[in-house]
């Protein structure tokens, strides 16, 4: 019988992800100076106010204040009338030295010694488990609710940003949420329903700006959106969506002005919109040593290119790990059914991890994760993004530094081969 499934997404203005966005700026200007750092970094936002609060092991200082006001500035909050802008706003820091506790199990230190020698001696930045998911349903191997939640709200950013006459009353908050209907076999077949709730500058008539932001919604953003999907994704865009634009009506008051934001509250959004399943661990504001993080990455490498190699058409893979234990204490793998070798899932499993070093020190070397390469993870998803190499600039405290990094290195389908040769594929 076929299904509904829906996935949310929020855009960079929303409250929580300002605060990811703060955390993971810290995160890279840390990194940017001193790539051995330890940083677990929580922010909170609120009205006129951004509170910092964290673990920190470093060999740098930083001005906290002025990465904080420029994360805020390019997001957006400019103006006064936001009731949170980036030169106004109080910023309090309650950043302290990380746990010696912690740091012991993580931070084990071995001179001149070999891979071998260093995956072992690096443990788990904490226990708990961490999901990947990829699925064959679109190009970038993510679920389509979310891949189409994510791209309304990049296209309104791309429009508030860039063009800045066309839809002239956008301010930097809002959500999107997409319903789609799946057939028996787990094909897409309709976009069934389409929410959007966009902040705004005020109207004179309520009643006219509830119709202007619903027309430019749908006959705007909502073709553009369509226009980059794949051509056999263009027939779920029929003329019977149900739209709901702003469905409560007026919001003018929104940011961390309208409600208050915090790191890490928007992990279903950051991941995959429901899909597959989530550890409950944030990433937002972590150095690579917290596996919440680095494993979270590693298990959606390992998925994407199990998809991508024909293994399967979609998949889950698991893995878990001990408090200051390199070893992960058990690989999952789960293909829902649609493997393509005659091979139980465990079986699956064990060859899945005889390909890829799950040790923390392995995967932080494999995907290149000790560079500073988090901000762009922080709105609009960290997963099903485009590979690239950047140049990015860090100032801070009178230091400057020019870096050329590689973004989204899990995204990478650089196992495929090696794949396809251990199933014979």
């Amino acid at each position: 019988m076929p299904y509904l499934f829906t996935s949310e997404s929020v855009s960079e203005g929303h409250p929580d992800k300002v605060a990811d966005q703060i955390s993971d700026a810290l995160i890279d200007n840390f990194l940017a100076f001193d790539p051995a750092s330890k940083v677990a970094c929580e922010t909170l936002v609120t009205t006129g106010q951004v509170v910092l609060a964290g673990e920190i092991k470093t060999d740098t200082y930083l001005d906290v204040q002025k990465i904080t006001r420029d994360v805020i500035r390019k997001i957006g909050y400019t103006k006064s009338e936001y009731m949170f802008e980036a030169n106004s706003c109080g910023i309090f820091s309650a950043l302290h030295d990380q746990s010696a506790d912690i740091n012991q199990g993580v931070d084990r230190k071995v001179e001149n010694a070999d891979f071998e020698t260093l995956a072992n001696a690096q443990g788990a930045g904490d226990q708990g488990m961490m999901f990947g998911y990829a699925t064959n349903e679109t190009d970038n191997f993510m679920p389509l609710p979310l891949d189409l939640a994510h791209a309304i709200l990049r296209e309104m950013s791309q429009i508030r940003n860039n063009e800045l006459d066309l839809m002239p009353y956008l301010r930097p908050d809002a959500k999107s949420q997409v319903t789609i209907e799946y057939s028996d076999d787990d094909q897409p077949i309709r976009i069934d329903t389409i929410v959007v709730s966009t902040q705004h500058d005020d109207f004179a008539d309520d009643d006219t700006m509830l119709a202007k932001i619903k027309n430019d919604i749908i006959n705007i953003v909502i073709p553009r959106v369509k226009a980059a999907q794949k051509a056999e994704l263009h027939g779920l865009f029929t003329d019977n969506i149900t739209y709901y634009i702003n469905p409560t009506g007026k919001f003018v008051i929104g940011g961390p002005h309208g409600d208050t934001g915090l790191t890490g509250r928007k992990i279903i959004v950051d991941t995959y919109g429901g899909k597959g399943a989530h550890g409950g661990g944030a990433f937002s504001g972590k150095d690579p040593s917290k596996v919440d993080r680095s494993a979270a990455y590693a298990t959606r490498h390992i998925a994407k290119n199990l998809v991508a190699a024909g293994l399967c058409d979609q998949v889950l893979v698991q893995v878990s790990y001990a408090i200051g234990v390199a070893k992960p204490c058990g690989l999952y793998v789960n293909t829902y059914g649609t493997a393509k070798v005659d091979m139980h899932d465990g079986a699956i499993a064990e060859k899945v991890g005889q390909i890829f070093d799950m040790r923390p020190y392995a995967i932080e070397q494999r995907l290149k994760l000790r560079n500073p390469i988090y901000s762009e993870t922080a709105a609009y998803g960290h997963m099903g993004r485009k590979n690239e190499i950047v140049k990015k600039t860090f100032g801070s405290n009178g230091q400057s530094k020019e870096v050329e990094v590689e973004l989204f290195t899990w995204e990478k389908l650089d196992f495929v081969d090696q794949i396809k040769q251990a199933f014979g594929l």
